[in-house]
């Protein structure tokens, strides 16, 4: 959360900065694409625009513009996403079987919300700004959603569309190597008065022994070894949980890779189905695929401490150049030198690491208590951000979490070693 209030210039500015990014998302989309629900996980793109405005509208206007009207108070059940202090609510399976408001009124509720928000921000109070800051990250949150279930939408439908025409070339591979990393005290979680989640909260010390980071992202080439070697057939690599998940599967792949003949192909969002490119990260695995990975090459996932201490060392600050959505490559790259650690951006990664509470955590009071707190058992943490991430949003200390078998999000895999 928000520990400084921004100012009304800066955050008037940033309102209208993130919500127009979450329109330029969907222009590359045709009208049928906004309603599709292809599984639970995925929203259909209109209810990503629905939701964030009943965000801003439900949390902002409702209780601190007086006089505020509601655009339609229907649109709470359509919108709410799982807030239990909010009232009912549509089943999250059954979000695509609504066509109806269209997505013509969801643009028009936007402007509505978008002028009253105008009004609100005017008055300048520091406590609106604050709340509206967290608003914003929250959109930037459904953003990377937003492109994440486009590609779903897009790379289970047959004719295998691509969301923008991008040609690529295909980079070499970089060795890769383990860092050595000095184990000891470290202080872990946000520090400091500009924003953050309220899982990153509250700043501790831990203990680690020496260990090895990985130089660089697990690439497609590595994981095809994995595949070659029966890596999804043998049991001893696998949890219990994750070798029932895997024979489960009707691709014995990452999401979005299919099998023509002899070749592996992979759905991206900048060139449609295209060949498997061996240099760029492997993407779209569950944890169950990379903790069975990390055992297969004699390794193992870094805790998420261990990948905040080697953050601290390697890449303390959010790179400007590194892959994040404004850059609009859509999909991870290969790592450019010895030296790019890709820590930060292309893909989120799974660490060995329960999504728990720190010590002394400070789990806020009324409905956004539900935002993080709630969803603090059966979930692994992810770290690093990915391609599908906006800059601004992202911070060494954010702690991303999901449960072990999802994978639609741009999710990779690092190595990590106990030094002796």
């Amino acid at each position: 959360m928000t520990i400084s209030a921004p100012t009304a210039t800066a955050i008037q500015d940033q309102y209208v900065r993130v919500r127009q990014q979450s329109i330029h998302l969907c222009e590359p989309l045709q009208a049928e694409d906004f309603t599709v629900q292809p599984v639970d996980d995925v929203s259909p793109p209109k209810w990503h625009l629905g939701h964030s405005t009943w965000f801003f509208e439900n949390f902002l206007l409702v209780p601190h513009l007086p006089g505020y009207q509601c655009y339609d108070e229907r649109l709470n059940w359509f919108f709410n996403s799982y807030y239990e202090s909010q009232g009912p609510r549509i089943l999250r399976s059954d979000r695509g079987n609504m066509t109806r408001p269209a997505l013509e009124q969801i643009l028009e509720y936007r402007q509505y919300v978008d002028r009253a928000m105008e009004a609100l921000l005017d008055r300048d109070v520091p406590a609106i700004t604050q709340l509206t800051e967290l608003g914003l990250h929250h959109e930037q949150q459904h953003q990377e959603l937003l492109l994440s279930d486009i590609k779903y939408i897009l790379g289970s439908n047959p004719l295998h569309p691509s969301y923008r025409e991008d040609a690529k070339t295909s980079s070499p591979t970089i060795p890769h190597r383990y860092i050595s990393v000095e184990g000891g005290r470290y202080s872990i979680g946000h520090e400091g008065e500009d924003f953050c989640w309220d899982n990153e909260l509250s700043r501790h010390d831990v203990l680690v022994q020496d260990f090895g980071i990985g130089s660089r992202l697990v690439t497609n080439g590595e994981y095809l070894d994995f595949m070659k070697d029966n890596g999804y057939g043998r049991f001893e690599l696998w949890q219990m949980e994750g070798i029932a998940w895997a024979r489960n599967l009707e691709v014995k792949a990452p999401l979005y890779w299919y099998r023509e003949g002899d070749e592996w192909m992979q759905y991206t969002l900048d060139r449609g189905l295209t060949r498997i490119d061996p240099s760029l990260p492997v993407t779209h695995v569950s944890w169950y695929e990379a903790d069975a990975y990390a055992r297969w090459a004699d390794a193992r996932l870094a805790t998420e401490f261990e990948w905040e201490i080697a953050c601290a060392k390697l890449q303390p600050e959010v790179p400007a150049s590194g892959n994040w959505v404004e850059r609009a490559d859509y999909h991870p790259t290969a790592a450019a030198s010895s030296e790019d650690n890709q820590l930060m951006g292309h893909c989120w990664e799974w660490t060995n690491s329960a999504y728990l509470p720190y010590p002394r955590y400070p789990r806020p009071e009324g409905a956004l208590g539900e935002y993080n707190g709630k969803f603090m058992i059966n979930q692994m943490v992810l770290r690093g951000g990915s391609c599908a991430t906006p800059r601004s949003h992202i911070r060494p200390t954010y702690r991303n979490f999901f449960q072990p078998d999802k994978r639609w999000q741009f999710t990779g895999i690092r190595l990590a070693k106990d030094l002796l």
